[in-house]
């Protein structure tokens, strides 16, 4: 068997069109502590959800040659978009690369088994694309899956505002005539949106369960290392650096601030 000691230690690199992809961050070092984690987000050329298929292909490879150029021994795509576009070629390309992407949360919602539908809320992009409508008919054939595009969160998100009257009447309006008995929960298709999981609370209430796909990827990431047998051997808590596309110190700061919100 290959040895892998020099590479164990290498740190995995997680990239997102912008802050939203330190959702999955946080799960990942509560999972995984000994890790050395490098993250990258794409404010720059945020949201990839308004652009072409082609474009984020191309902005997810440039992001990935990034954290590559940067050691990482792994890659999580964090971000809903990027996973859907961009995936599929990633993995031809780098074979041997532990790439992990991230999917709406539609199998965890099946699971859990309550009356009513399944109402996903995600990027425009995400929706449209086929991976999404095959994992939907994968996994949730008896379950009724309402799509909810959120155009223009992301921008709100990516601008720090995660409460506020803002984001209330924005969620307000896209919940109009949504919200019902018939909802049995809330998957959160994008992972930037953990992030005003409150002031959904607040709109919706608390009956409703909410659910992202942070946990599933932060725990096949996991998996993934173990068979690769990439597992981080240091026993103290790891190391995080954060980088961003756009020249501000801002988002810089955002991102670590998010990264400590409970």
């Amino acid at each position: 068997m290959e040895d892998n000691s020099y590479n164990k230690n290498k740190p995995i690199g997680i990239f997102d069109s912008g802050v939203g992809g330190i959702s999955v961050l946080k799960k990942a070092i509560k999972i995984l502590p000994n890790e050395d984690y490098i993250y990258f987000g794409d404010s720059k050329n945020a949201p990839y959800g308004v652009k072409t298929v082609e474009e984020i292909k191309k902005l997810t490879f440039k992001a990935i040659d990034l954290l590559l150029s940067k050691g990482c021994k792994a890659i999580v795509v964090a971000c809903n978009t990027a996973t859907s576009a961009a995936i599929e070629d990633l993995r031809k390309k780098f074979k041997d690369l532990p790439i992990i992407g991230i999917e709406p949360a539609v199998r965890p919602a099946v699971n859990l088994n309550r009356k009513g539908k399944i109402l996903i809320m995600a990027t425009p992009i995400t929706l449209a694309e086929n991976k999404f409508n095959n994992l939907v008919e994968r996994c949730a054939v008896s379950s009724e899956v309402v799509a909810l595009p959120c155009a223009g969160l992301v921008e709100m998100i990516e601008e720090g505002v995660v409460e506020g009257s803002d984001i209330k009447n924005y969620l307000v309006r896209k919940f109009e005539g949504k919200i019902d008995k018939d909802i049995s929960c809330i998957v959160l298709g994008c992972t930037h949106y953990p992030f005003i999981k409150k002031e959904i609370v607040s709109v919706i209430g608390d009956e409703i369960p909410i659910i992202d796909g942070s946990e599933g990827t932060a725990r096949e990431l996991k998996r993934r290392l173990e068979q690769s047998d990439l597992l981080s051997n240091s026993d103290e808590k790891g190391d995080i650096q954060i980088f961003n596309s756009k020249d501000n110190s801002n988002l810089i700061d955002l991102s670590y601030k998010l990264l400590e919100l409970k």
